[in-house]
């Protein structure tokens, strides 16, 4: 088999997370008296996903002309986040016997999100997120920062598995995440989770579910 490992995104890949950022942003843009109209708040949501926190945030007071600081704005919308995550955040239907599979066929499995550190340690505290990967969870602390579209996360990931990318599949959700997997090297999957095709479109192979 050519495959070896497979390396997941976290947010609307392997967790049901993005209704949560989308309901974070618009509460925000409320408290900041801001109303979009319909195709606007599209728009935004569209340029934010798959982002991170830090870029999404330094593009909402960049394109809002927000006053606050990045770092309060940040500061926000996790204290906001962690309470939701709480309640609600899941997995993506199908990935527990997805991930399942993928073990019986003895492939090695990590993580490569663009999520910060204090969202990370929620999700894998209220999912257990380390019986699925191990110590394989990485985040953008880990490669100084760089964001998807970087490649940086994904060459990291294969690093740590002792992998060459190109025998690394990468499934995804944003146009962000595709390319980063795709200059990394690897053969990527993008998962229709959002219901945005078009986002999809540089994947190699495009599902609509698990």
């Amino acid at each position: 088999m050519k495959y070896k490992g497979i390396i997941f995104d976290m947010d609307g890949t392997i967790i049901d997370s993005t209704p949560l950022w989308q309901q974070v942003t618009r509460e925000l843009l409320a408290r900041k008296g801001i109303r979009p109209t319909p195709k606007e708040l599209a728009e935004l949501e569209a340029e934010l996903e798959g982002i991170g926190l830090r870029p999404g945030c330094l593009i909402l007071k960049k394109e809002l002309g927000l006053r606050d600081s990045i770092e309060d704005l940040m500061r926000e919308k996790q204290e906001q986040i962690t309470l939701l995550f709480k309640k609600h955040v899941k997995f993506i239907d199908g990935f527990q016997n997805f991930h399942q599979k993928v073990m019986e066929k003895e492939l090695k499995s990590g993580i490569a999100t663009n999520a910060d550190d204090v969202t990370l340690e929620r999700a894998i505290e209220k999912l257990n997120l380390d019986k699925y990967f191990g110590e394989h969870i990485y985040n953008v602390t880990h490669v100084n920062n760089k964001h998807k579209p970087a490649p940086d996360l994904y060459l990291h990931a294969a690093d740590k598995l002792e992998l060459d990318p190109k025998n690394c599949m990468a499934i995804e959700d944003s146009s962000l995440g595709i390319k980063a997997a795709v200059d990394a090297g690897m053969f990527c999957i993008g998962i229709n989770s959002n219901n945005n095709r078009e986002a999809l479109q540089e994947a190699h192979l495009i599902i609509d579910h698990y």
